[in-house]
């Protein structure tokens, strides 16, 4: 019982790093339908930024702040830059955009910074660890968690008790509609990237504290596991983005805690292929009937 509840809990950290970029995932594809494989990579930018802050000598808060401010700042310009004239386009030409704004983001970063995994420094999270009941509770869980939780009250918050939250529900629902009532699609598509880059920020620090790693393509794996956290849950829906990422993160933690560590990642593209068969729009996802 102590290991099953050891694993539980490392899968609920490691779940809940997935969530947050997840959410990212599922906002911007249900306002514009688009599948942001640059997102991952905006992981990786907030970590880096993260990591600099704390060489610099700031503390946590600070540090996530920055890096939320930079990665949010980021995901306005990328929106700007390489989506916004091709959406009308085709969504193919879109998703072409975005998987190009990854490859640019992880060779200018591997340019710049080089390729070495670098560490953030020892006192900038002074590790700890508790027990209770044979389980062993780290500090950094705790983090984790407590962030985690946080910053989703926030983003339910705006969602739904503020003006910002209730049109990017309408340009969620019907963008046409939603602009002849005189929403402004494009600001709340950027007002969405902007979120959506500022929740990636902030896993990118809690992954790169979490693993002890800083490196150009950390954001690779983490991005493509939250995108199937994502389809977990039903793509389009923040609460299903939660809970998918938490039961990925689960789920992989007991493959890996029982034995079978080889075959955590490829546990995580069997969830999806099961999850397209069984049940295509996730768990708590909805199906849309499309008028021909």
């Amino acid at each position: 019982m102590p290991d099953l509840l050891q694993q539980l809990l490392n899968g609920l950290s490691q779940g809940s790093i997935y969530a947050l970029i997840a959410v990212g995932y599922t906002m911007i594809y249900g306002i514009i339908q688009l599948i942001n494989f640059a997102h991952g990579d905006v992981i990786m930018v907030g970590a880096y930024v993260a990591l600099g802050c704390a060489l610099m000598g700031l503390g946590l808060i600070p540090s996530l702040a920055i890096a939320m401010l930079t990665c949010a700042i980021l995901g306005v310009i990328i929106e700007r830059v390489a989506y916004r004239r091709v959406r009308p386009v085709s969504r193919l030409a879109a998703l072409t955009s975005a998987i190009g704004v990854s490859l640019f983001l992880e060779y200018t970063m591997m340019y710049f910074l080089g390729a070495d995994i670098r560490t953030f420094p020892a006192g900038f999270f002074p590790e700890r660890t508790y027990s209770l009941l044979g389980v062993t509770i780290n500090n950094k869980d705790l983090l984790v968690l407590g962030t985690t939780l946080v910053l989703v009250i926030i983003l339910q918050y705006i969602i739904y008790r503020t003006r910002t939250g209730k049109a990017m529900r309408a340009v969620s629902f019907d963008g046409q509609a939603a602009q002849l009532m005189g929403v402004n699609v494009n600001s709340t598509v950027a007002i969405t990237f902007f979120i959506g880059s500022a929740m990636a920020a902030a896993a990118g620090l809690l992954y790169g504290i979490y693993f002890n790693t800083v490196q150009p393509l950390m954001g690779l794996m983490p991005g493509l596991k939250a995108f199937i956290a994502a389809v977990l849950g039903g793509i389009g829906s923040v609460p299903g983005a939660m809970l998918g990422g938490i039961l990925l993160g689960m789920t992989e933690s007991l493959v890996a805690g029982f034995g079978g560590s080889m075959y955590r990642d490829a546990v995580a593209f069997i969830i999806l292929i099961l999850v397209l068969l069984i049940r295509p729009t996730g768990l708590l996802g909805k199906g849309v009937q499309e008028k021909v």
